[in-house]
């Protein structure tokens, strides 16, 4: 099956007249959809944002619609990409089916190949118009379905080639700390076992796993009744297909079933869309086996006197987050506020790492701010170490946070360190959560403190 795009694409849109882009579907897809056969096209994306990232262990796929109400986008992926280490990013993709205008918050996963973005040609769908109403359901509901059908019918196509598993998840869910190598290692323990598919949920198909060799089979049978029932119907219907027995009872089918299909406790993600997509729809789901998140990362940090120009909300003190016992949530910050760290003796600090945001603020994070350093001898500092931009009262400019995250090393240069700070460098209109502050303490006699640094690289 060929692929969307060619080797080395770049992050950029390919229009889809583009003679090298072929259609990525069986050509059993006419069978369903014969109306995608008045237009040679239809079958190859009009967008496509990435680089073509193949050979990872997972691929998760979200669909997104726009919502009358409220967008749950932008969190969703922020909860995903929020604890991935560096090696972990790499080991991922993440494709987002027919987004909205949200690129340009996620620019750096996707210039990295970590993001995608996907929609499909405007001749992919059929004409919903002509649906029958079955089930009780109403036309509009009916449409609805029938086009998730077709929605995720798409991703795992897009999908099949990408990995080794393949993750469902919806545009509004949040995702806990660590998700990603409780997926694996589960995966890993089960891959022995005949399964169709694990689940990281209980609540309908949000994270759902595939092995991706079987996702062409699964989605053929999607697209086959895909104006006849709803999703998680017809994925039942492949289990009863492949292991019940017409002359058994239904007990004995669901038993068969059950030895498809493996649940991982706790679960994985949380759903926490309210306004669904179908329109005037409220959707008051709650997965009972989503733990309550951590909203802090706890580091053992060298002693630091600690200020901050901004006000911190009830007890979210900065003191508090420097412990290791709560986050930091200031008002809202506004340019030159800062946060300060200095120590009773100069020390030297190979790296740091801040985090902004947690899983339940949403949008409370340190936006254009800086990270810098006072380096204890100012003065003597050697030619090499001038190339840094200066701030003020002795300070250089190290780092800066990008999507909520300031991570990085200290040059030798600048060692040993009196003082790093935090300055916020243009009006927010949001308050700020810092909720990790981890510093690693050089010391070429101390073993624990040089396996923390490794730590913090990630």
């Amino acid at each position: 099956m060929a692929s969307l795009s060619p080797p080395g694409t770049e992050a950029v849109k390919e229009p889809a007249a583009n003679s090298s882009w072929q259609p990525f579907l069986q050509p059993n897809i006419y069978l369903y959809m014969p109306h995608l056969r008045q237009h040679p096209d239809s079958l190859v994306p009009n967008v496509l944002l990435g680089r073509g990232r193949r050979g990872v262990s997972i691929v998760v796929g979200i669909p997104t619609v726009k919502r009358e109400k409220q967008s749950y986008l932008v969190n969703t992926l922020s909860s995903l990409l929020f604890s991935l280490t560096s090696s972990q990013r790499r080991d991922l993709l993440v494709v987002v089916f027919v987004a909205e205008l949200f690129v340009c918050s996620f620019l750096k996963e996707v210039q990295s190949g970590l993001l995608e973005v996907v929609s499909p040609s405007q001749f992919y769908y059929p004409d919903f118009s002509s649906l029958a109403e079955t089930f009780g359901d109403s036309k509009d509901r009916v449409k609805w379905r029938t086009k998730q059908n077709l929605d995720f019918s798409f991703l795992m196509l897009y999908a099949q080639d990408r990995g080794t598993y393949y993750v469902q998840l919806e545009d509004d869910v949040v995702a806990k700390a660590g998700y990603y190598s409780d997926m694996k290692t589960f995966a890993t323990r089960e891959e022995s076992k005949p399964w169709l598919y694990l689940e990281f949920s209980q609540l309908g198909f949000i994270g759902k796993m595939f092995r991706t060799r079987d996702l062409p089979m699964i989605a053929e049978f999607f697209l086959m009744f895909h104006r006849d029932k709803p999703i998680d119907w017809l994925l039942d219907h492949i289990l009863w297909v492949k292991v019940c027995n017409p002359e058994k009872d239904q007990k004995h089918c669901n038993g068969q079933k059950a030895l498809l299909k493996q649940r991982y406790k706790p679960s994985l993600f949380q759903h926490v869309g309210l306004h669904s997509s179908l329109p005037g729809k409220l959707q008051i789901l709650k997965d009972k086996d989503f733990e309550k998140q951590t909203l802090y990362q706890a580091h053992e940090n060298p002693t630091a006197e600690l200020s901050s120009s901004m006000k911190h909300y009830q007890q979210h003190s900065l003191d508090r987050l420097y412990r290791g016992q709560d986050f930091f949530w200031a008002l809202t910050p506004v340019q030159g506020d800062y946060v300060l760290l200095s120590f009773p003796r100069p020390i030297r600090i190979s790296g740091y790492l801040f985090r902004s945001g947690n899983i339940e603020t949403g949008r409370d994070k340190l936006y254009n701010t800086t990270v810098e350093v006072l380096a204890s001898n100012v003065s003597n500092l050697p030619l090499s170490a001038r190339v840094f931009c200066e701030s003020d009262q002795g300070f250089i400019v190290i780092g800066k946070f990008e999507n909520g995250v300031a991570e990085g090393e200290i040059e030798e240069a600048l060692q040993p360190v009196s003082a790093l700070r935090l300055v916020v460098q243009s009006n927010s209109d949001v308050w700020a959560v810092l909720s990790e502050v981890g510093l690693c303490v050089w010391d070429q006699q101390d073993n624990e403190n040089q396996v923390r640094i490794t730590h913090l690289k990630r």
